[in-house]
């Protein structure tokens, strides 16, 4: 007993150099096996190469800002001083040069690749606009978070949607996260069988979204969410202008839901400003949480792009809630203050995983009765509509159509395609009076289409839209600004901070107008900057698609030129085999048109 006394007196005495000691084998341990891993084959561990660099840099960051902070702020401070001084000239020729390299770069680019770029320039000028005549304080607006916000928007844009490696990166991360999100399947095949799949929805994607929120409330216990929405909103703080508060709430937005985002700053919540707290609920309303972001993945859409606009989203919703709301008081919480993020109630990681799981169960149960009661309610209004139609002798009156036209100016300014701009109407009016799962799930079904290849019109109705006008869609629909997230959010930040009950009701709807504003900048950027298909003539496509005996699968392009093959014959100069077009070429579009024998014989 004597002897275990000394050894725990020992170990507690030495407690810190122990803990270096153990420490020390275990990265020296790591650090072999990286080594070792690499040797073996370097392409195969270059991910993990890389992911331990970053986290290097990043612990070697924290640690000289954590020690050395005075030292670097005192040694950047002669350069800060000289930049306030000379700020009111130097302003000047930062906007003359940025107005020059804008018109510059719209000028080459709309001659690469044609005038629709323009039209998503022309979109964003109007949203910025509209948002500046319908300020609550029009003359009290600070210029920096808008212009920043939009080239922060601009500058992600470019990195992610125009660079190779940006594009790859996230493109790697995109498959990452759908390969990630296949080992729900597990759970759900064992707790619901082998068939589950049959019951796509209700067994495939709402497991999803119990998966990824066990994660993020493990991430969230070991402190690492924490740590990144801290970086990212230190980043838009320094960059923008904006306070600590708002910083965070939007960069948390990135990866939490609208109602857990604010929890992150709970204790500050009483003491934000009107405009903070505008902002706030204006992140919330711009972005998607991570967990049904794993959802949307799983109907078809874009895993990259869904990834590029949720990043993008934020320092838009920064943007237009300065513009739409302008700070008139002076902000109590500052960087000067000890602005500390909320930490896990859960003792352990198997606590916590199992609390995320818990937690998901009224998310799940709340998206379940939701689409069940929205999509019963919108078949009744359709029916309803259409009865009130055919009195009129337009039977096809629906909500869809309404919709189509309310919004089809907006959606036609963001870049879509002219004869798509009535879909994507037709969606953001989904996505607005309903949610956004019903207005993705229908996008889906149109991406079903066009890679299934057919008739593009089917009765006068479009079947499916252009790859271009898929991708707008797409960022323009991601985030949660709709009438049903209103009362989600009024009822989710007043029980955080019953004091500021008022202003929270006052401010929610034009919030959600905010909102719905940074989703359709975030789909103007990408317009300007989505990279038009690459054109490939008829006759190349279709000799190279039958040039072997199988039939090959039906895509857009495909139809389309055997759609251009018969147009061409039926008008007034008729093309024959020996043309441009080959008797293979012939043979297999008579077979994926399934025209019939007097067509073809």
């Amino acid at each position: 007993e004597r002897k275990y006394d000394e050894v725990c007196d020992f170990c507690k005495k030495h407690k810190t150099r122990i803990q270096y000691v153990i420490y020390g084998i275990l990265i020296t341990a790591y650090l072999a096996a990286l080594i070792t891993a690499c040797s073996l084959n370097f392409q195969r561990a270059l991910a993990l190469f890389i992911i331990t660099i970053l986290v290097i840099f990043f612990i070697c960051w924290d640690f000289l800002i954590a020690k050395y902070e005075d030292r670097i702020a005192a040694f950047f401070s002669p350069g800060q001083r000289f930049l306030k001084r000379q700020w009111f000239w130097l302003k000047w020729v930062l906007c003359i040069t940025l107005v020059i390299a804008i018109i510059c770069w719209l000028i080459f680019d709309t001659a690469k690749l044609g005038s629709q770029q323009l039209i998503s320039f022309g979109g964003l000028v109007m949203y910025v606009l509209l948002m500046f005549i319908f300020s609550k304080y029009p003359t009290r607006i600070a210029w920096r978070p808008v212009f920043s916000g939009i080239g922060l928007q601009f500058f992600l844009g470019i990195l992610i949607l125009r660079t190779k490696v940006g594009f790859d990166v996230f493109n790697w991360l995109g498959i990452q996260i759908q390969t990630f999100l296949e080992y729900s399947d597990a759970g759900a095949k064992f707790v619901f069988g082998e068939k589950y799949t049959d019951h796509f929805f209700a067994f495939k994607v709402l497991p999803i979204v119990i998966f990824f929120s066990t994660v993020m409330s493990m991430l969230y216990h070991v402190g690492f969410m924490q740590w990144l929405i801290g970086k990212v909103g230190w980043i838009m703080q320094i960059f923008m202008g904006t306070t600590p508060v708002e910083s965070l709430v939007a960069a948390g937005n990135i990866f939490v839901g609208q109602t857990e985002s604010p929890l992150l700053v709970r204790p500050y919540l009483p003491y934000v400003t009107k405009s903070e707290l505008h902002s706030v609920m204006t992140a919330g309303f711009a972005t998607i949480a991570g967990s049904v972001l794993g959802a949307y993945i799983s109907f078809g859409v874009s895993a990259s792009h869904l990834l590029t606009a949720s990043v993008m989203s934020a320092p838009a919703s920064l943007a237009t809630s300065k513009l739409f709301w302008p700070e008139t008081e002076k902000p109590r919480v500052t960087l000067k203050s000890d602005l500390k993020t909320a930490k896990s109630e859960s003792n352990n990681i198997l606590e916590a995983a199992s609390q995320g799981a818990s937690a998901s169960i009224l998310l799940v149960a709340n998206i379940a009765v939701n689409l069940i009661a929205f999509l019963a309610l919108l078949a009744f209004v359709d029916s309803a509509l259409s009865w009130v139609g055919n009195l009129f002798d337009y039977p096809q009156l629906n909500f869809e159509n309404i919709c189509s036209y309310v919004f089809m100016p907006f959606s036609f300014m963001m870049g879509v395609d002219w004869e798509d701009s009535f879909v994507v109407g037709g969606l953001l009016g989904y996505k607005t009076f309903f949610n956004e799962f019903v207005a993705y799930e229908r996008l889906s079904k149109l991406i079903h289409n066009r890679e299934k290849g057919g008739n593009m019109y089917v009765n006068g109705v479009k079947q499916y839209m252009t790859v271009r006008s898929e991708t707008v869609a797409t960022y323009a629909l991601c985030g949660f600004a709709n009438f049903g997230s209103l009362g989600l959010v009024i009822g989710g930040l007043t029980s955080i901070a019953p004091s500021k009950r008022k202003e929270i009701s006052a401010g929610a709807f034009r919030a959600m107008i905010a909102g719905t504003v940074a989703c359709f900048m975030t789909a103007c950027i990408a317009g300007m900057l989505s990279a038009p298909a690459v054109e490939v003539s008829c006759h190349i496509l279709l000799g190279n698609a039958f040039s072997s005996t199988n039939l090959p699968a039906n895509s857009t392009a495909l139809v389309e030129c055997c759609q251009e093959v018969f147009t061409s014959v039926n008008e007034t100069k008729p093309v024959f085999p020996a043309g441009n077009y080959s008797l293979n070429s012939w043979k297999g579009c008579c077979q994926i048109l399934d025209l019939p024998a007097s067509h073809c014989s």
